[in-house]
C-alpha cells in the first residue's frame, strides 16, 4: 500500500487507533487489505476505495469520539481537520448504511445534511462489502457470519443490534451487487 496518495490516510489511522484501540486497527487493516484485493477486479477508483476502508472507523479514536457515532465523528475530523476530498469523507460518514444507525441514534438529519450519501453506489457497495467481510481482528470472514458476529456481540436488543438486524437486507443486497460485479468482470 505504498502508494503516495493513501500514505497519509494509513499513517492518520495507525496514529489515531493502533495504541488506543488495537482491535479496531487490525479491523481496519483488514478492511483496507479487502478493498485491496477487490478494487484489482473491480472498475473503480481504487485508490478512494482503500482510503476510505482504512479510515472508515477513524471516528471511534476516543478524541474524536465528540458523538459516540463513529461515522458521524470520523467524517467531521477528516474534513474539519485534514480538508479530505468530499467522496472519501461521504463514504466514511455512510459506510455500512450509517444511516440506519443514525436513526437509531436520532442522527440521521445531521448525518443526512452535513454528508449526503455519495452518488457513487459502487463504491459505497465495495466498502460495505469490505467491511462486512472483515472480522474485528482484520480476518476474511462471511456477511451472514460478521452480521451474526456483531448482534452477539453488543446483543440484539442493543441500539447496534436493532441497526444491525434492520440493515441485513440492505448490507446482504449491496454484497450481492458487489459479487455480481466481480463475477462479470473478465479475469
Amino acid at each position: 500500500m505504498g502508494d503516495h496518495e493513501s500514505s497519509w490516510a494509513w499513517r492518520l489511522a495507525r496514529s489515531e487507533l493502533e495504541i488506543s484501540l488495537p482491535r479496531r486497527w487490525a479491523h481496519c487493516q483488514g478492511v483496507a487489505r479487502a478493498a485491496s484485493a477487490l478494487a484489482a477486479q473491480l472498475d473503480c477508483d481504487s485508490e478512494l476505495l482503500v482510503m476510505s476502508a482504512i479510515l472508515h472507523d477513524i471516528g471511534y479514536a476516543p478524541r474524536l469520539a465528540a458523538t459516540g457515532f463513529h461515522p458521524l465523528d470520523g467524517a467531521r475530523f477528516l474534513r474539519d481537520e485534514f480538508h479530505a476530498d468530499d467522496r472519501l469523507v461521504r463514504l466514511v460518514a455512510n459506510h455500512t448504511f450509517a444511516l440506519l444507525e443514525a436513526e437509531e441514534r436520532g442522527l440521521r438529519e445531521q448525518l443526512e445534511t452535513e454528508f449526503p450519501v455519495p452518488r457513487e453506489q459502487a463504491l459505497l457497495d465495495a466498502l460495505t462489502y469490505c467491511d462486512i467481510t472483515t472480522t474485528p481482528d482484520g480476518e476474511p470472514t462471511t456477511a451472514e457470519d460478521r452480521i451474526e458476529e456483531v448482534v452477539v456481540r453488543y446483543g440484539p436488543d442493543t441500539l447496534v443490534g436493532r441497526f444491525i438486524r434492520r440493515a441485513t437486507p440492505d448490507i446482504l443486497a449491496a454484497v450481492a451487487r458487489v459479487e455480481s460485479e466481480m463475477q462479470s468482470q473478465p479475469r
